[in-house]
């Protein structure tokens, strides 16, 4: 039987927890999981705790949890993903499949190119959006540690920020090999918009500490990039 987990942000025990709103709607009324379901639990600690429903109503939901056991582990490489900012789903997609393919930070960049602009409330409401996505990626994918999406800057802030053993910034025109790179447990990753870096955000990067890469010999779309680049890495040192 498929166990269905949800995250909740609070502190958890073993012993019975009641959960409202938006969650115990999800549970009883969408998923409609019933006295008895099997549920899994987890609060971004890097524990989990099994348990079971014991009654589902229509704005809340009490579950009995059992003690916590370890949860899955993360990559031993600490991805940091500076991804360009795109309209609507892409972005979307994006940080739902960099989560998957687990990185460990994210942070949304203006750059030169990119079409969206966000001030303000709506800065706040999207980055709320976006770590909503992280966390309903964690949910399916079955991370217990949930990612963090920074509130979105300017590339020229993200650059001279980023402390990472090495940093990458996706450019199609360069040779240089992933294989002769030395081994690192945290990696800076740059991935441009839709209509790529400018030639000064490149030498901007490059001046930061950043070494071009290219993950193959296609020209690959804003939000298909971080997913190639996230495989390859993983695979070469993470845990794939």
């Amino acid at each position: 039987m498929r166990v269905s987990r949800f995250y909740l942000d609070a502190a958890l025990d073993q012993g019975e927890q009641l959960l409202e709103g938006d969650l115990a709607h999800y549970i009883s009324r969408v998923l409609r999981l019933g006295p008895g379901a099997p549920v899994q639990i987890f609060n971004g600690s890097g524990q989990e705790w099994p348990g079971s429903v014991l009654e589902a109503g229509k704005r809340q939901v009490r579950i009995a949890l059992d003690a916590p056991i370890a949860g899955l582990a993360e990559s031993p490489l600490r991805v940091h993903l500076g991804q360009a900012m795109s309209r609507g789903e892409r972005m979307d997609w994006a940080i739902q499949k960099a989560v998957e393919l687990g990185v460990a930070e994210i942070t949304p960049l203006f750059t030169e190119r990119c079409e969206v602009r966000l001030q303000g409330e709506r800065a706040d409401k999207r980055q709320q959006h976006w770590q909503q996505i992280a966390v309903s990626a964690c949910e399916q994918c079955g991370r217990s540690v949930v990612p963090v999406v920074h509130p979105p800057l300017a590339l020229a802030e993200w650059l001279g920020q980023l402390d990472t053993d090495l940093k990458l910034v996706l450019h199609h025109r360069t040779t240089q090999s992933l294989t002769s790179l030395t081994t690192p447990q945290t990696l800076g990753l740059l991935i441009g918009p839709e209509g790529g870096l400018s030639a000064t955000e490149i030498d901007q990067a490059e001046a930061s500490g950043f070494h071009a890469a290219r993950f193959g010999p296609r020209v690959l779309r804003t939000e298909t990039a971080p997913v190639v680049a996230l495989s390859i890495v993983q695979q070469l040192w993470g845990d794939l």
